[in-house]
Order: C-alpha cells, then structure tokens, then sequence
C-alpha cells in the first residue's frame, strides 16, 4: 500500500505524537503512525483542507470487504459516546483516520485483525 502524507493542524499532530508515545497499540500501529508522523503535513488549523480529517470531524468510511458503510465523529476522549457514534481521538478508528483526506484508502489493526476501508465523506461541523 502506497503511504499517503497526512495533514494535520498542530493540535491534530500533538495528540497523535502523545497517543504513540503513550498507548498501548499493537506493532504494526506504532509503526504506521511513527511512519504516518514523520511525513506528515504539519498546518495552521486554518489552512487545512476542508476534506481533512481532524478533531470533530464527521466521517463516513467504507468496509468493502464487510460491504458496510459507517458514520462517526473523531472527539476528545471525554467526549466519546458510542451511541451518538463519537469516538475517542485515541480509538484505533480515531486514530488510524487523523490526518486522512476524502477518498483516501486506510488500512490499520484493529482489536479483531488488519482492516482496510475508504474514507467516502468528511464533513466539518458548523461552528
């Protein structure tokens, strides 16, 4: 799989850089991100792209292999509540998507194996 630069604001890249020097995340994870940080497009949180994903943005991924469609919102950890479907910066899910445009393919380890998806939609709440 090609590697695809991130974008991040500076909040964005500092919570990631926290998340791996902290967590507890499986080989392949730590690496990616290790690889994903050190290529990453480092912004002004107003210069990102309105298709990039960072902190409360609404996503909508694709699972091709379970042909499922998912919709979350990345937020802080206090934030997380899975039946409003926000999860957690620090989630694999919240994690592996930070930084990703529209229409880019991530792959990443999640607690039940290596999974592959699309991001179909990102959307930025009105403020």
């Amino acid at each position: 799989m090609v590697k695809e630069q991130i974008i991040v604001g500076l909040r964005e890249y500092q919570l990631l850089e926290k998340h791996l020097n902290s967590a507890n995340m499986s080989k392949f994870n730590h690496q990616k991100l290790a690889d994903e940080l050190k290529l990453a497009k480092v912004v002004k949180s107003g210069d990102l792209p309105s298709k990039a994903i960072v902190l409360n943005s609404i996503v909508e991924i694709e699972d091709s292999i379970a042909n499922k469609t998912f919709h979350f919102q990345v937020v802080m950890p206090n934030e997380a509540n899975m039946k409003e479907r926000k999860i957690s910066v620090f989630s694999p899910m919240g994690a592996a998507v930070l930084g990703y445009l529209e229409g880019s393919f991530v792959e990443w380890e999640m607690p039940n194996g290596l999974q592959k998806f699309r991001i179909t939609k990102v959307e930025q709440p009105i403020h």
